[in-house]
């Protein structure tokens, strides 16, 4: 089958993956849109476990204050080199978590930081769990392991505090 250039433009707008990484898998699948995504992240996900246990020592600290000044966040995101925590999409990354933060108030980043005894339910308190706001077909956890395909980097979210005003 003919492999198009739109067809290779409107996945890579869908998976956010590079055009050659989109071609190939449109080729691998014979053309079909929506097995090429799941292939794509599929690689994704595997990239993102290679990854998983290097070091990210350098990021951003993101900063949202939400307009009127009544609710403020800052979030630490820290990936692998400056080089990468310098890019527009690393960057579009800490301040979307920013906003999620803001948004959705979790009050833990992980399942794993959870106490034993507490009876909250995890998608509600952590932030890697819970729905993206922008997309609520993918968890917040999902978005940085794009990303991290995307990069080639480690990326994880260190620590983030929510300030509202009288609370």
């Amino acid at each position: 089958m003919q492999i198009s250039t739109e067809m290779v433009k409107e996945l890579r707008q869908k998976t956010g993956a590079g055009v050659i990484v989109c071609k190939n898998a449109l080729t691998e699948t014979g053309g079909n849109f929506d097995k090429a995504c799941e292939l794509i992240t599929q690689r994704g996900l595997a990239i993102a476990k290679k990854k998983a246990e290097r070091a990210a020592e350098q990021g951003v600290i993101e900063c949202y204050v939400h307009t009127g000044n009544h609710l403020g966040v800052m979030v630490e995101v820290n990936c692998e080199t400056d080089f990468v925590a310098r890019t527009q999409e690393f960057k579009e990354l800490a301040h979307n978590i920013a906003l999620q933060i803001s948004a959705m108030s979790p009050q833990y980043i992980s399942e794993d930081q959870i106490p034993p005894d507490t009876k909250k339910d995890a998608q509600a308190v952590c932030l890697l769990r819970q729905p993206f706001i922008k997309d609520p077909g993918k968890t917040i956890q999902d978005v940085i392991t794009e990303t991290i395909a995307n990069t080639g980097e480690n990326i994880k979210i260190r620590r983030f505090v929510r300030f509202e005003l009288g609370y």
